[in-house]
């Protein structure tokens, strides 16, 4: 048997950095993942932004950062072009490798003292009782052996729809309408007019989400759409016909394939119980506009690691001691993800002749120079149901 004060399962950011931060606070940590190479197979666009990153004090490391970007384009369903680049943003970006990146988290969990173990798959758990409280022994397969692990706190961080967190009486489970299927191609041979903007293709061809065009430096980029699950029809025969529909696509040929669920549901109703955190996606941390989870879900796993470490020290893991982690997280990132819950609601609504007559409503702007008057003013180029709708986008996201 091996023992422990905190287990982690899953090793993607959010894991890696809850094991990380629990360690730094004096805690033993494991942190096993049931893959064999952390960071494979990658289910994610890849784009980071700046702010983001000095938020988590982390240095992009040329190993992972591997093209700057310096803006976006969004792209109305009338094809109409919006172009917001270095000329007009203050913030600017990163595509990274999540193959590299993940495995870089993994690394400074490891150097901060935790103990990593990969293909490693938790099987069960039961809980139990000893002279310094309860506790979780967690029976594991390993390299087709199995092995016990005995941890006061479990971290989980196994993904989407929770298993871990199922297991142990938590509601983990994604409605059909809160989870967006999404798929992904790595090309080369892509030819947008700059690359080193992010493209978001907006409209109904998307089935309430949207495709993007992620460029990865040279030729290569990551394109990809993400729809409703509940979808009648495939997301990839939408990204197919998105592909064979935009011209600096056609000659693009594709060397990987991605696909994922993403929650944007929102969190989940409860991220802690007794000897128990979730983070991540496991957790519902993730952006419901731009389905983004990196940094919220390394924000709830550095919280949760700081929490975990705490409580080993008070010797206290009931859920009245845990609960300090939901706290904590809603503080740090001010409550955004029900907020942007409610923008995603009214973005889902908005037709193509919508999406046309917003786009066009900024389109020409002096974004330099823009005051709240000026925001106004294009308020007054919409119709009052558009302007009020747009208003409560605006609300949500800033």
């Amino acid at each position: 048997m091996l023992e422990t004060d905190v287990l982690v399962i899953g090793a993607g950011p959010a894991g890696s950095a809850a094991a990380k931060h629990a360690a730094l606070g004096g805690a033993d940590v494991i942190l096993i993942d049931k893959k064999s190479e952390i960071g494979t197979p990658k289910r994610c666009a890849e784009g980071i932004y700046d702010h983001g990153l000095k938020w988590l004090g982390i240095d992009p490391d040329p190993q992972w950062a591997v093209q700057r970007i310096n803006g976006g384009v969004i792209i109305a369903p009338d094809k109409t072009r919006l172009t917001l680049d270095e000329s007009i943003l203050p913030e600017k970006g990163y595509i990274i490798e999540r193959k590299v990146f993940d495995k870089y988290m993994a690394m400074d969990a490891a150097r901060a003292g935790a103990k990593i173990m990969v293909k490693t798959r938790a099987k069960s758990i039961t809980n139990d009782e000893d002279a310094n409280g309860s506790f979780y022994l967690v029976d594991c397969e390993q390299m087709d052996e199995m092995i016990e692990i005995k941890t006061r706190i479990i971290i989980a961080a196994d993904g989407p729809e929770s298993r871990i967190a199922k297991a142990l009486g938590i509601n983990s489970t994604t409605k059909p309408e809160d989870m967006m299927a999404g798929v992904q191609y790595e090309m080369v041979g892509v030819n947008c007019e700059r690359m080193d903007l992010v493209e978001l293709h907006l409209g109904a061809f998307t089935n309430g989400g949207y495709a993007w065009v992620f460029p990865k430096g040279d030729d290569i980029a990551n394109v990809g759409i993400g729809i409703k699950a509940s979808s009648e029809k495939l997301a990839i025969d939408f990204l197919n016909e998105f592909i064979q529909s935009y011209p600096p696509l056609h000659n693009a040929k594709a060397v990987e394939l991605n696909v994922g669920g993403d929650p944007i549901g929102g969190m989940i109703e409860r991220i802690y119980d007794d000897n128990l955190l979730i983070c991540g996606d496991a957790a519902g941390q993730v952006d419901p506009i731009t389905c983004g989870g990196i940094i919220l879900g390394i924000l709830g796993g550095m919280t949760a690691g700081q929490v975990a470490a705490k409580a080993i020290i008070d010797k206290d893991y009931s859920h009245e001691r845990l609960k300090e982690y939901s706290i904590r997280y809603d503080e740090i990132t001010h409550g955004a993800i029900p907020k942007l819950k409610k923008a995603h609601d009214v973005f889902r609504s908005l037709s193509d002749d919508d999406l046309n007559q917003i786009v066009h409503a900024f389109y020409g702007l002096d974004y330099k120079n823009m005051d709240p008057k000026d925001f106004i003013k294009v308020a007054f180029k919409l119709p009052i149901r558009l302007a009020l709708k747009l208003g409560t986008i605006f609300k949500a996201i800033f």
